[in-house]
């Protein structure tokens, strides 16, 4: 995997970046792009948004590179990633998981490569909201122990469709965003512990959603809900949740902060934590 990994194309989409003339700060409002989740597309931390990745609008590029850690009872997770965006309607990502197995012992690795498409709507000025349609090509370093617990595959594809919507003055004059995802999905603990099951190798839809409060204009207090496939026999799956505090400094700079509930994980319960996100756009 060390080739095909982001090892390898991460270097290769920065020297991308490289070579591509229209880069500017962009044209979008600030907050407008969201943060990175934890797969490597555009939204909060554990939940895509209808939004695309950086602020460029018609005819221009933008870029994104992300780390993140989510640090609960027994275990951890680091990622990290990048993202090209182009006229605000097109954007590619990849993104590498690290699980480490703190109390067990051992390491998980995954490698996600994700595209996003924008179908119709705007974010801010138009009545409908903006909607997106993205996929996520997932696969695993090593599917012993994912084959171990009652996994089919090591590799799956995500298939979701997002709508985000921001409202002005909806909250005491502040604006909210709302947002909602629906995935399709064969992902065991989002692909960690492998895909499908040896009982089943059906798609499992999904629902996601976030609701943020603008405190400012680049300060946003959110809430995210993820529901999870919970289809591996050996051990609970419980949906995800967090509370969210996202600073967006300026246009190349942001850090999200996040108080984590992930339920049982491979056996353990209650594992809960914070998450802490740093995201660079150009």
């Amino acid at each position: 995997m060390a080739y095909w990994g982001t090892g390898f194309f991460l270097p290769c989409l920065f020297l991308l970046l490289g070579t591509v003339p229209a880069f500017a700060e962009g044209s979008r409002v600030v907050a407008t792009g969201g943060g990175t989740t934890i797969e490597g597309s555009a939204g909060g931390g554990i939940v895509p948004w209808a939004v695309i990745n950086g602020y460029s609008s018609s005819d221009e590029w933008s870029a994104t590179a992300m780390a993140t850690g989510v640090y609960v009872d027994d275990f951890t997770l680091n990622v990290i990633g990048a993202s090209l965006s182009f006229d605000n309607r097109f954007e590619l990502s990849v993104a590498r998981q690290t699980f480490d197995l703190d109390t067990m012992g051992g390491e998980l690795g995954q490698d996600i490569f994700g595209v996003k498409y924008k179908l119709a709507g705007e974010l801010l000025y138009t009545a409908m909201p903006q909607i997106t349609l993205g996929a996520q090509y997932k696969r695993v370093d090593d599917f012993a122990i994912s084959q171990a617990v009652g996994a089919r595959d090591d590799w799956g594809l995500d298939v979701y469709i997002a709508a985000s919507k921001v409202f002005f003055d909806a909250v005491a004059g502040r604006n909210l965003l709302l947002n909602g995802t629906v995935r399709a999905t064969k992902a065991n603990q989002t692909g960690l512990l492998g895909f499908g099951t040896l009982a089943s190798n059906d798609y499992q839809f999904v629902l996601e959603a976030s609701v943020a409060v603008l405190l400012t204009d680049n300060v946003a207090l959110g809430i995210e809900y993820r529901q999870k496939p919970n289809e591996l026999a050996f051990a609970r799956e419980d949906d995800w949740q967090d509370v969210f505090l996202a600073w967006f400094f300026n246009k190349h700079l942001s850090v999200v902060t996040a108080y984590a509930n992930l339920g049982s994980i491979a056996g353990f319960a209650d594992q809960q934590g914070w998450y802490v996100s740093v995201e660079g756009a150009l």
